[in-house]
């Protein structure tokens, strides 16, 4: 067995062995084969390989991750759909996973966000305080004509 070939199981062997232990993207993959100094056509392979033995699946990934964002980080969908699209994967897998959140459930975050934010805010008047919670809940992404809608039951 040569060099190369060697090169190739250990990496097949790295990645199988990374995507086993937490869930891993294709593009994030795809630049960690790269990386290890395989070609293009070497990397497909090796990525078509992990993607038939079930190690990746991006759907999977994008689920568990917008399930992460959503109950731990409590981010909004605009700020997960932003760093999904910068990982490189495809709209239709991060809309299927986008739409995999409770609507209630969400609606019910975005009221608690504000409302924390709303009790946060001392000595300003109304229009400041409706300014600063639209400020900090867009940054948490949540969409703007969500908030607009929320706005007032957030403040009472």
């Amino acid at each position: 067995m040569s060099n190369e070939e060697t090169n190739k199981k250990q990496v097949i062997s790295n990645m199988a062995a990374l995507c086993s232990r937490s869930e891993q993207c294709s593009p994030d993959i795809y630049k960690k084969v790269i990386a290890a100094g395989l070609t293009e056509d070497e990397a497909v392979e090796i990525l078509n390989y992990l993607k038939q033995e079930k190690y990746i699946d991006d759907e999977r990934y994008v689920n568990a991750y917008v399930a992460e964002k959503f109950k731990i980080n409590k981010w909004g969908r605009i700020k997960m759909k932003y760093y999904l699209r910068m990982k490189g994967l495809p709209d239709d897998v991060i809309q299927s996973g986008l739409e995999s959140i409770d609507e209630k459930k969400y609606i019910d975050l975005l009221l608690k966000t504000m409302k924390e934010k709303a009790r946060k805010i001392k000595n300003k008047s109304k229009f400041e305080k409706m300014g600063q919670i639209i400020r900090y809940t867009q940054s948490r992404g949540f969409e703007p004509e969500l908030i607009h809608r929320y706005m007032n039951m957030a403040l009472t």
